[in-house]
């Protein structure tokens, strides 16, 4: 059994991208070949995976999955990726809308470049603190997607990123769903530095587009930057995040970014364990 896949990557986050709108993965079988396949050095490796399926009414409904199997209801960069493949396969056109679980998602694509309209951001908590080693830590909420907490702090980059992240993300006061966390730096009005915790891959990944929104809305929202905020991810790439806010209600968001179409290939049977069902094809279908 082979299985097409395409693989992109957003500013850093590398993603597998299946079209199953024929149903050849069985959605029972989502999250074992999630883990499998997104196995670095064992497998093809991703930060997470994205199955299409069929939905009336929208040019396709996504499923994202982190590489642990969890799924997601939503991801910024993933969503600008898949918008891509979409055009690019001939699913959708250069302007499209696609479902998510966090709601629908305009898309526009033009060349590599790709804007996406995300989910209304809610649950906004200001001020919030937990204790970690007998230090008090500050920080603040918002959900852009899905829930994201973000400290701004002068030095990221001597931050413990990774342990201190674990820390907030499994903490009580995010229970039970967790937390991705952000650690923002303020450059300029217009202009901040992101390094992002998420859950799901449980370490700090090169960009998240769901992240780096967050950290725009609430640094603006501290009264910190204006919109259009250009966000340097840990990559180095750039992102930007367009927004309006009317006191602390928030307008449309809009991310924007590059893309890059890294392969395409087959997973073979190997790569995915051989214990896994998948349904069998359907005359005349091709391995997608």
């Amino acid at each position: 059994m082979e299985i097409e896949f395409y693989k992109l990557n957003g500013s850093g986050n590398d993603f597998i991208i299946v079209d199953n709108r024929h149903g050849l993965i069985q959605e029972s079988q989502y999250a074992p070949f999630v883990k499998a396949v997104c196995r670095r050095k064992e497998s093809l490796g991703a930060d997470g995976l994205i199955f299409l399926e069929e939905e009336p009414g929208y040019a396709f409904r996504w499923r994202f999955f982190n590489s642990d199997g969890s799924e997601a209801e939503m991801c910024g960069n993933g969503s600008r990726c898949v918008a891509r493949f979409a055009y690019l396969k001939g699913i959708a056109g250069p302007e499209m809308v696609f479902l998510t679980k966090a709601g629908p998602i305009r898309a526009s694509v033009s060349g590599r470049r790709v804007k996406v309209l995300m989910p209304k951001p809610w649950g906004l908590k200001m001020g919030l603190s937990l204790l970690k080693d007998g230090a008090e830590i500050s920080m603040d909420f918002i959900n852009t997607g899905v829930p994201h907490s973000v400290i701004i702090t002068e030095y990221p980059d001597d931050l413990p990123v990774e342990s201190l992240g674990r820390h907030i993300r499994f903490h009580n006061l995010f229970s039970p769903q967790g937390t991705n966390v952000n650690f923002v730096k303020v450059l300029d009005k217009n202009q901040i530095m992101v390094r992002t915790y998420e859950r799901g891959v449980e370490g700090e990944t090169l960009a998240c587009g769901t992240g780096s929104v967050a950290s725009a809305l609430i640094t603006s929202l501290r009264g910190m930057t204006t919109s259009p905020v250009s966000v340097i991810t840990r990559g180095g790439e750039v992102l930007k995040v367009y927004f309006a806010l009317q006191g602390n209600e928030i307008a449309e968001v809009f991310l924007e970014g590059d893309t890059t179409l890294v392969c395409r290939g087959f997973l073979f049977e190997e790569a995915f364990d051989q214990d896994l069902t998948l349904s069998p094809k359907r005359k005349g279908e091709t391995n997608v």
